[in-house]
């Protein structure tokens, strides 16, 4: 029976910090796989606005900054460790920017590709070429990533989305990060319906079952990994009796699929605060959660032999 290892994590949203944790992983564990399911890139654009003196004014978190060519550098790597995205601009474009939805969503999408680039470039330098590196987009991640993974000259890097990736001769993976619908309406969301659709379809590609690991974004319904707070329809937490008030907001097809086919073990994410695993009928589901806005990695050790989960180790660092 073939045995492989792999660290599972999910949901960096731009955090470099844990991304050079994730890749640094491979060698601390002597890993034979890096999985991740999405939600890679940063959520928010900060401007570094030139002065006619040549100084850059520039906000990070409510904090007014004026800063020099030199004070530069060191703003934009503070900028990436908390998952945002630094860009110098000029007083007309930043008003621009701030005006024209178009132009702010097409700036936004060259800037995240840019980031995917760098951080690929990481790659060689952090993990030995003998361990895979698969990377599946969330619903957070716009389409325009999906090629520069695909198009990667590194030949350990593989594009896992909608598609069954091989751990190794035994051991299957099968990637999909569309998401039932949310309140902000990303980019790779869809009915339950459509959603259903697209996972029938990857499962279809899988040639043992017993011995698969779904690697699905979103988490099951009523599964306890899926529970969030209620939202108003202007996204403000519902409150009862003081306490916020929290629902299961996960995927009912994501359910069905794992009810009816069964696999080894299902990788989740998209719900940060709700880590932990549990059993659907005799499958393992687990979700390591997600800590990117303070820099740190949470993430699942896994070691698969045959058709039997033979350790699951919680990693935080």
């Amino acid at each position: 029976m073939a045995k492989v290892r792999f660290l599972f994590a999910t949901d960096l949203h731009g955090s470099e910090t844990v991304w050079r944790k994730f890749l640094n992983s491979a060698k601390y564990f002597n890993l034979d796989a890096l999985v991740l399911s999405g939600d890679m890139t940063g959520k928010l654009i900060v401007p570094l606005v030139k002065r006619e003196d040549g100084k850059y004014d520039a906000s990070l978190f409510g904090e007014s900054h004026i800063l020099t060519e030199a004070d530069v550098p060191a703003f934009e790597e503070k900028v990436r460790k908390v998952s945002y995205i630094p860009y110098k601009t000029t007083p007309e474009e930043a008003e621009e920017i701030q005006s024209n939805e178009e132009k702010r969503e097409k700036l936004f999408e060259g800037l995240q590709v840019q980031i995917i680039k760098l951080w690929l470039q990481l790659i060689p330098d952090r993990v030995p070429q003998s361990c895979k590196v698969i990377l599946s987009p969330g619903n957070d991640d716009v389409f325009a990533i999906d090629d520069v993974i695909r198009n990667s000259p590194y030949s350990n890097v593989i594009f896992g989305e909608e598609e069954v990736v091989c751990l190794d001769e035994e051991h299957e993976v099968a990637c999909c990060g569309w998401t039932n619908p949310t309140p902000w309406h990303t980019a790779r969301e869809c009915s339950e319906e459509e959603l259903l659709e697209r996972l029938e379809k990857v499962v279809a590609q899988i040639k043992n079952l017993k011995t698969a690991v779904f690697c699905f974004h979103c988490p099951p319904y009523n599964s306890i990994i899926d529970n969030a707070p209620k939202l108003t329809e202007d996204l403000k937490p519902v409150y009862a009796s003081g306490s916020p008030v929290i629902i299961p907001v996960g995927s009912v097809s994501v359910r069905k699929v794992i009810e009816k086919y069964q696999p080894l073990i299902c990788l989740h994410g998209h719900i940060h605060e709700s880590a932990g695993f549990v059993k659907i009928g005799k499958t393992l589901c687990l979700n390591p959660g997600s800590e990117y806005g303070e820099g740190i990695m949470r993430a699942y050790l896994v070691e698969i032999e045959g058709n039997k989960v033979k350790r699951l180790q919680k990693v935080e660092a």
